[in-house]
């Protein structure tokens, strides 16, 4: 496939970090539902610096922009340069494409949609936005792709990557929001005995279930977090965080999310939408 990453692993365990739904804007100053999202990025993106994080490589997936703003994307490759990783990136329901095919080019920054992950692994990194509305749906031309790749290399494991949610959150505001063909990404993958998981983002929240025999990962925002199981739209108090990925040769997984420990982010919780 023509827009394929070979990561060449030095080791046998590729580790993946994955970030969410910056929602960053042109103007620093400027905060969405009450937090800076410039500043709570720049806290995760620091907490991890001084974690000594070990990881490979970078999924950003989707929401990097809340206005759509050349600015927003500029900084955003500004503030990834310093672990001198390569990222990868994927659209969110609020990311302005012709905009991120510009600026997110360069790097470290890449436009890879599909990555040999050392020996062992590959991912998918497949674009779920419908352009101008908060739900997702994935093309026939995406899930042709994700087809033909799958069985191009039906020996790899596969990790999916994508925006939407597929999976309910019990919370009926948000999961209007969600991906609304998984039965149709399911009959592409089922298949294909080496898909291992899907990740995503979107929902502002941890997940860490199951979907079929799908590991199924979401990730908090770096910026708001939305409550779960709440019927009406509600934030969280609890703070920003990221996702750890280890891709293991035999297949497993394993990972884990973390949140920010030296700042606090804290929402204006009376806000009823956004």
């Amino acid at each position: 496939m023509k827009n394929t990453f070979v990561y060449q692993a030095k080791r046998p365990i590729v580790k993946v970090l994955q970030i969410t739904d910056p929602h960053l804007f042109k103007d620093e100053q400027t905060e969405l539902l009450g937090v800076n999202t410039q500043a709570s990025f720049g806290q995760v993106l620091k907490e991890i610096q001084q974690n000594d994080t070990d990881f490979d490589l970078i999924f950003a997936t989707g929401d990097l922009v809340q206005d759509g703003s050349e600015e927003g994307y500029r900084r955003f490759v500004e503030m990834l340069k310093p672990f001198g990783k390569s990222v990868f990136w994927i659209p969110g329901n609020h990311d302005f494409q012709p905009k991120m095919v510009e600026y997110l080019n360069q790097p470290p920054v890449q436009s890879a949609k599909h990555i040999l992950l050392g020996e062992h692994w590959q991912a998918m990194l497949l674009d779920s936005q419908v352009y101008g509305v908060p739900h997702g749906e994935l093309s026939q031309y995406q899930l042709n792709l994700l087809k033909e790749t799958l069985a191009k290399y039906p020996q790899r494991y596969t990790l999916i990557v994508l925006h939407h949610h597929l999976l309910p959150t019990n919370s009926a505001w948000l999961d209007q929001h969600n991906l609304r063909n998984p039965h149709e990404l399911y009959e592409v993958l089922a298949p294909f005995e080496k898909v291992k998981a899907i990740v995503y983002g979107h929902i502002h929240q941890q997940v860490d279930s199951q979907w079929y025999r799908y590991q199924v990962m979401a990730t908090p925002s770096t910026c708001i977090q939305f409550k779960a199981d709440s019927q009406n739209f509600a934030l969280d108090a609890v703070p920003p965080g990221w996702r750890e990925i280890e891709l293991h040769p035999d297949g497993s997984i394993r990972t884990t999310v973390k949140r920010i420990r030296q700042a606090e982010f804290l929402p204006n919780m009376q806000e009823e939408g956004y």
